[in-house]
């Protein structure tokens, strides 16, 4: 059953998004929020069509630690679903995403005119300062900005390197940085067709205040992000007992 059901949900998916991203380019000569609304039903439409085909829903715990304004969100990331829920629970939302993802015709015009802030994986340190800079220009729009710390995709209860990108965007942004921990993995894995039915929980920490010194940020970072999203973890285990 949850194979038939993956295999509609990602139809539905394909499909529904194909038409959508052609439309959402006629957006293009438009200001800016426009496409961001675009984004923001696309995701609605997502959601609700996971929920009704594969039986996965979700839960935003938290929301009283996101700051009205610019900010910083550092997010666990497991999951293609994990790069779309913000648009729906922040109000004018950024990614950091590889460059790669601009080349790509349509959707990537969409990231382009929607201002994502991307990295050249293999650009080095230049590559980096140039993310930094393109980091702060957002924060200083007043919009929030999402960086997923490991770079890619881990499977549930597994840690890749953090890498320093945030830390260098924190020391220059001004702005305090919000952990999000979640258990993604478990129910849309990395790289997987299967969609499994549950509840993905999506949970913001307590922001980590201006002014630490690199080591000391990266280390609680890590910490947070990780035991909160391991509880997580253990948290959908013990419901599917």
């Amino acid at each position: 059953m949850n194979f038939i059901r993956s295999v509609l949900f990602n139809i539905l998916f394909f499909g529904g998004s194909t038409i959508l991203v052609t439309l959402m380019v006629l957006t293009l000569p438009l200001p800016r929020a426009v496409l961001n609304q675009g984004f923001k039903f696309w995701m609605l439409l997502t959601m609700a069509t996971l929920k009704m085909v594969a039986g996965l829903s979700y839960e935003v715990r938290g929301r009283e630690n996101i700051p009205n304004g610019p900010a910083l969100f550092a997010s666990k990331h497991q999951s293609a679903w994990d790069t779309g829920i913000f648009f729906l629970i922040l109000e004018d939302v950024s990614y950091v995403l590889k460059k790669q993802l601009l080349s790509i015709p349509f959707y990537g015009w969409l990231l382009k005119k929607d201002k994502m802030v991307a990295i050249d994986r293999d650009g080095g340190a230049s590559a980096l300062k140039q993310m930094v800079r393109d980091s702060i220009e957002v924060v200083r729009d007043g919009r929030q900005l999402v960086i997923f710390p490991e770079g890619t995709r881990s499977n549930p209860g597994d840690k890749l390197p953090y890498h320093p990108g945030i830390a260098a965007v924190y020391k220059q942004a001004g702005v305090a940085v919000v952990p999000v921990a979640l258990n993604s993995g478990l129910f849309w894995g990395r790289r997987s067709f299967a969609k499994k039915p549950g509840k993905i929980i999506i949970e913001f920490l307590t922001p980590i205040p201006e002014g630490l010194d690199r080591k000391t940020f990266m280390a609680d970072l890590e910490s947070r992000i990780e035991e909160a999203s391991n509880r997580l973890i253990a948290e959908a285990a013990d419901h599917q007992e």
